[in-house]
């Protein structure tokens, strides 16, 4: 009796040492796990043996098993509280089935009871504990024909080699956690240590800018249509000849068209070409646009201003890649990359009837918005100075910007963007006294700044009525004739809402007693009251100078000259 203990007790240490060696081999917990299964089986003559582990949803999936075929692992699945197996997890206890074809609550889910007709099966199971709660359930069952096999050691054991699972499923998820952790803050530093991706021609350092040129670098392999988007001047030409150069056509032809500068007769013979005679001065064949970037890129600025014909034309083109020239039943079939841009709000167009959706939605497959400049203000300081330099190279100068200079610059609300910021330090270099450029260089600290005043207009023209008879006729008194006429604006370089404000607040005086009520009777009310001066009459009824005029033409009204 004492040999047959110490027998036993040497071959439990022996597999405590063979598991504990396999479990310790690698953190593949399903390799490991099978490994160490597969060992008892034949250390201890067990039939067959599976780990369950809890997931998340409550339910216990098969982790690995030994001894049983593909299709039975796949029906390892139980609910907690189901079967032995379940019960044995909700109870956290081991529990111990002589024969399980007299056990009710045996599943036989896998079939092992069916395997040996007229012999006990003997199941033992027992759960798997990690961090102070059950994880899992290891369960094995083996033959026993006489039933007289005792199995006190075989369920000590098992509580030892589940211990020991336990603790390699803390170790394998304490490690995983970290890694995970790890590979996050990875990706975060990479993020933040990301050297900026730079675009020839194009000065960007700031965040807007870098999402704009990472869009840039990768739709720019691809013969994906791309749509530029933003105000005008903010560089659309620009980026559209960096997406041809970083492409696969970039020893192509970069052919671009101004939409807007053509009529839809002439736009229609610059893109596909014309037959000789099909007009009159067609005095021979002559290739459009679209065959001459055949294999490149064709960039169409100002796509939003096209008639509703071409529209219908510019999409068989985008559908087909094939078109006929004017005049012509040849049918010709190119492939082209197309880069389109606009300045409109196409969304407000299609809602309108303005622009057709088959279109828009053909052009519209990829989406590059380009941020004002006034939303990348990190950027002037480097743009500035990269107009001054070229500047100086060119006119053999050597200007430079004082701290002062940068100040005005970096503060200026820019309406019209990168091309009013190139104009303005080149037109301010050209009129510098000497090679220092101060902030008194600049024509706004002297109320000169004309696109500041366009600004202006345009902002009051985004919140008038349409309708000039919904326009209130608000008092404003005329000063004498000897006065000296007011600045008609505010700094141009001030934010853009104080000048607005101040227009607002000379419009409201009591209302004209007996005003006119009629579109012409205002007309010609404002006009008498102002000297038939339109500026004047235009700002005493709160609208543009451009909308005046055509009030003025369209009503018959002659402007008197004094």
């Amino acid at each position: 009796m004492v040999n047959t203990q110490v027998i036993e007790s040497r071959r439990e240490l022996n597999a405590i040492y063979e598991v504990s060696k396999t479990l310790a081999t690698s953190l593949d917990v399903t390799k490991t796990f099978r490994e160490a299964l597969n060992y008892l089986l034949h250390a201890f003559d067990w039939r067959r043996a599976f780990v369950v582990l809890a997931e998340p949803d409550a339910h216990l999936r098969g982790l690995c098993a030994v001894g049983l075929t593909r299709e039975e692992q796949q029906r390892l699945q139980f609910r907690t509280g189901e079967g032995i197996v379940g019960r044995v997890f909700a109870n956290g206890i081991q529990a111990y089935v002589p024969d399980v074809r007299s056990e009710p609550l045996f599943l036989n889910r896998t079939g092992g009871a069916d395997q040996s007709p007229g012999i006990a099966v003997t199941m033992l199971v027992t759960p798997i504990h990690a961090d102070r709660r059950t994880v899992g359930v290891l369960a094995i069952d083996c033959l026993n024909p006489d039933q007289r096999r005792g199995f006190s050691y075989d369920l000590q054991l098992l509580k030892m080699v589940a211990t020991l699972m336990g603790q390699a499923l803390l170790l394998h998820r304490s490690v995983s956690a970290a890694h995970d952790t790890l590979q996050d803050e990875v990706r975060r530093m990479g993020k933040v240590l990301k050297p900026n991706q730079q675009i020839d021609q194009v000065v960007g350092i700031s965040k807007p800018m870098q999402e704009v040129f990472d869009q840039v670098h990768q739709v720019a392999p691809a013969r994906t249509t791309v749509l530029l988007r933003g105000e005008s001047g903010t560089g659309k030409e620009v980026i559209a000849r960096a997406i041809h150069n970083l492409s696969p056509r970039k020893r192509e032809a970069f052919v671009r068209v101004n939409c807007a500068a053509l009529t839809e007769s002439l736009l229609e013979s610059e893109l596909f070409g014309h037959e000789k005679g099909s007009f009159t001065g067609a005095q021979g064949q002559r290739k459009g646009r679209f065959e001459l970037s055949h294999g490149g890129t064709l960039f169409l600025d100002e796509i939003g201003d096209i008639s509703a014909s071409f529209q219908a034309k510019l999409l068989r083109v985008l559908q087909e890649r094939e078109f006929e020239r004017v005049g012509g039943s040849t049918v010709v079939k190119v492939d082209v990359r197309l880069i389109l841009a606009t300045n409109r709000n196409l969304e407000r167009m299609v809602q309108a009837g303005e622009f057709r959706a088959d279109l828009y939605y053909r052009i519209n497959v990829v989406s590059i918005q380009l941020p004002p400049l006034r939303e990348r203000r990190d950027d002037i300081p480097a743009m500035a100075q990269h107009f001054l330099e070229r500047f100086n190279h060119e006119n053999g100068r050597n200007t430079r910007f004082s701290a002062s200079a940068m100040r005005v610059l970096t503060s200026c609300y820019w309406p019209g963007n990168v091309r009013e910021l190139e104009n303005c330090v080149e037109r301010t270099a050209t009129m510098a006294h000497g090679d220092a450029i101060t902030d008194l260089a600049f024509p706004c600290r002297e109320n000169r700044c004309l696109t500041q005043v366009l600004h202006h207009i345009e902002r009051e023209d985004a919140v008038r009525p349409t309708r000039l008879a919904d326009i209130p006729i608000a008092e404003v008194p005329m000063p004498p004739a000897s006065a000296a006429p007011a600045p008609e604006s505010a700094a141009p370089h001030d934010e853009p809402g104080e000048s607005a404000a101040q227009a607002d607040a000379e419009a409201t005086a009591p209302p004209a007693d007996g005003k006119p009520e009629g579109e012409r009777e205002r007309l010609i009310w404002a006009m008498e009251r102002c000297g038939w001066v339109q500026a004047k009459a235009a700002r005493l009824l709160k609208i543009s100078p451009r909308q005046m005029g055509y009030a003025l033409q369209k009503n018959g009204i002659e402007v008197r000259k004094f």
